[in-house]
């Protein structure tokens, strides 16, 4: 396994760049998924080499259901990360989560209903699982650079992802409420599914911008709310990955998701389709070196 880092930034609304990289270049990583939102900056920081790649593309000109997540992950991948801390805007479910509070994820609902969710399918066949669907080292990591950033954060959120591009109604969020979510968003699924088989550890700093709409007494919420808080939350989202990148031990430890594949596969190695498997590249490409 490497025993260095490349850790990939996953910028979401609020965070479309990064600042202070040495030899900072923007670069254009082509996959056999199509095309990633956008050209992938490569840079390093210190001892971490690093991949950014704003999810929405320069200007946010993709909406969440368009999203070519597996694309995204596959050039992230084939750009050589070992690792994913992504970046995201949320709405809370929960009056104790206001905006600009920061909150790392630990679970997921999976509302999601018009997006490939794999990168297998018929021919090759995994499933992998997502009983812990981040990783609770970077998970970690991620809280402390919050708070070395000066930042309010909470762990151990469920988030439910939501198909958008509409806002919940108010039924909808008073049910996830119910449900036990703590925090909203339109871009975690499927992106934390395939990092997951793309042998990736993944972690989640979702940035509150909105109290959604449960809270009856309120005004339901408007883009232009959101996008004022953004903006606000964007500063202390860059200080934290500094903190991030500063925090990372000089050497990585492999971690158990880096081999996941190996209890995932079922299909027999006979019966696999060559043409799925030249797409699995950079996916599967420990298993397929292996």
């Amino acid at each position: 396994m490497n025993p260095e880092w490349t850790i990939g930034i996953i910028g979401g609304s609020g965070l479309y760049t990064i600042d202070g990289l040495a030899d900072a270049e923007w670069r254009t990583i082509d996959t056999p998924w199509g095309a990633p939102s956008d050209q992938i900056l490569f840079g390093r920081v210190g001892h971490v080499a690093l991949r950014f790649l704003p999810r929405h593309g320069r200007g946010h000109v993709i909406p969440p259901s368009e999203l070519n997540a597996r694309a995204n992950i596959d050039a992230l991948k084939r750009s050589g990360c070992t690792d994913i801390l992504a970046i995201s805007s949320i709405g809370s479910l929960r009056e104790e989560l206001p905006p600009g509070h920061f909150v790392v994820v630990d679970q997921f609902i999976d509302r999601t209903v018009a997006r490939v969710s794999s990168f297998f399918g018929t021919g090759l066949v995994a499933h992998v699982s997502m009983a812990e669907p981040v990783c609770s080292r970077l998970s970690a990591l991620a809280a402390g650079a919050v708070r070395a950033a000066g930042g309010a954060v909470s762990t151990g959120a469920t988030y439910v992802a939501m198909e958008g591009p509409q806002f919940s109604s108010r039924a909808e969020s008073l049910l996830y409420r119910q449900w036990g979510a703590d925090v909203i968003g339109m871009t975690a699924m499927p992106e934390a599914k395939l990092a997951r088989e793309a042998e990736l550890p993944y972690a989640l700093i979702g940035m509150v911008t909105d109290y959604d709409c449960w809270r009856e007494s309120e005004a339901h919420v408007e883009v232009s709310e959101v996008i004022a808080q953004m903006h606000a939350n964007g500063d202390l989202a860059r200080r934290s990955v500094a903190a991030f990148l500063a925090a990372l031990p000089t050497t990585r430890e492999p971690s158990p998701i880096d081999c996941v594949l190996d209890a995932a596969l079922i299909t027999d190695p006979a019966k696999r389709d060559p043409a799925l498997l030249a797409k699995l590249d950079a996916v599967m490409a420990r298993v397929l070196a292996a």
